[in-house]
């Protein structure tokens, strides 16, 4: 005899159409999220060039700093009851950043990594008139976080490019 599994109702003071629609906005800062993780371990892996060894490392760093943040967002995504997404298919359907093809020039991969900062920041931005109306503080808590991130990396990859 199989036990039935009965699913309890959430109640956490957020309502389930608030829950589901910033569960689908998370789903695409996700979804930018992994492909800018993704974009970034390829560049660490294939940079060349007079700035390798710095590159590198600074993508090392953002790579990782990058995929602990996969986790909350996707957790804070469960915790609102709803499917995260987790595949190569959802995450292409959902992603607002173009994939890169080919290997770039080291400093094409530091602009094209400035854009996909600049596009993950703006879809979390984005979700906040949701987050805020439904009262929900630890999605606005972890939206503002991955801003200040995305909005940091931007800067420095940025100043990169100056001369």
């Amino acid at each position: 005899m199989r036990a039935r599994i009965t699913r309890l109702k959430i109640d956490i003071g957020i309502g389930e159409r608030d829950r589901r629609a910033i569960a689908k906005g998370l789903s695409a800062l996700l979804a930018d999220s992994y492909t800018l993780y993704l974009m970034t371990h390829n560049f660490h892996w294939n940079v060349t060039g007079p700035h390798f060894n710095t590159l590198h490392t600074m993508f090392m760093a953002q790579y990782s700093e990058q995929w602990t943040a996969l986790d909350l967002i996707a957790e804070r995504i469960r915790a609102l009851g709803e499917h995260a997404p987790g595949t190569y298919k959802e995450f292409v359907q959902l992603t607002s950043i173009k994939e890169v093809s080919g290997t770039p020039a080291a400093m094409e991969m530091v602009r094209l990594l400035v854009r996909a900062q600049e596009a993950t920041a703006k879809t979390a931005r984005n979700l906040f008139s949701l987050v805020n109306k439904a009262n929900d503080q630890p999605t606005a808590d972890l939206l503002t976080q991955r801003i200040d991130v995305h909005e940091k990396t931007a800067w420095m990859l940025r100043s990169l490019l100056e001369e």
